[in-house]
């Protein structure tokens, strides 16, 4: 539903603008669902039985837009890559579409209005927002040198629980349980963008560039599993720090059984599997989401 919705707002959208809306992969919900999801589980584990709505959407809206910028930034490093890479050679920047200069006024723009967003929660949640930045710009380049990119990926993704649990409190003094929402956050990553970097492996092993695939080969599953274990402990014992109720776990668990299914069955040397399970794994995040809400109640 979401994808449908997310594509036809791109194709019904002016040509003037279509592009840019391309930039910032707004036609691909799957990726600022995944970064947004940590943060709201935050914001509901931090707000109790009444979660603020304010820190909700404008925590939702300021994802959506960080997103963009980040894949701004990305495709403009990586423009002479995705130009070699059939999966992406029709990016706007790779393809020509949208020249350097103005793909970064792009992201410069989201950026700002990230910040006014998150502004009308607190300002703090803004300074927390500024500090993840300087890691968003950075990850493009650990590819080219960084044997496990992914492991960088993770700090950036799952920063977003800081964003969720200040825009909730107003505080940047960060209790236990937030900084186990950050680990699970984190290892959960791990396994989503692993699965996502096998639909390119053979073009990263021609082209000389890092990923997860080539550094675990025919062992990504075995990793695979043990992150799993790792994010589900970890979203466990930062629920264990709180005084949440019995359906919490419950439900953690069943976000982990269906974890485990998807790494069970995604046939990785298949990029369609993979980019499959990789737009499944945004409902373990939803899962836990419910864990966190029902939590609240039982």
């Amino acid at each position: 539903m979401l994808h449908k919705i997310s594509a036809g707002v791109v194709t019904k959208s002016p040509d003037s603008i279509r592009s840019y809306l391309l930039l910032m992969r707004l036609d691909r919900p799957t990726g600022y669902v995944l970064y947004l999801l940590p943060g709201l589980w935050a914001v509901v584990l931090a707000s109790g039985q009444r979660p603020n709505p304010l820190a909700v959407v404008v925590v939702a809206v300021a994802a959506v837009l960080v997103r963009g910028a980040a894949c701004s930034i990305n495709d403009v490093v990586d423009k002479d890559v995705d130009a070699r890479v059939a999966r992406t050679v029709s990016r706007p920047v790779a393809s020509g579409t949208i020249n350097v200069r103005n793909a970064l006024l792009w992201a410069v723009a989201q950026t700002v209005v990230a910040l006014l967003v998150l502004a009308l929660a607190n300002l703090e949640t803004v300074l927390v927002l500024v500090a993840s930045y300087p890691l968003i710009i950075a990850y493009p380049y650990m590819k080219r040198f960084f044997v496990w990119p992914s492991a960088f990926l993770a700090l950036v993704m799952s920063f977003y629980v800081y964003v969720g649990w200040t825009a909730a409190t107003g505080s940047a003094d960060y209790p236990p349980a937030a900084y186990g929402l950050y680990a699970g956050g984190a290892f959960w990553t791990l396994i989503h963008d692993a699965i996502y970097s096998h639909q390119d492996k053979e073009y990263d092993r021609k082209i000389g560039v890092r990923s997860s695939a080539l550094l675990f080969g025919g062992a990504t599953k075995a990793w695979l599993s043990i992150f799993a274990a790792l994010s589900v402990g970890s979203v466990l014992w930062a629920g264990s720090q709180t005084s949440i109720g019995w359906a919490f776990y419950l439900v953690v668990a069943v976000a982990g059984a269906y974890l485990a299914y998807l790494i069970a069955r995604v046939d990785l040397d298949d990029p369609k599997s993979c980019w499959d399970t990789f737009v499944a794994n945004t409902y373990f995040g939803w899962i836990v989401l419910a864990a966190v809400v029902v939590g609240q109640f039982t």
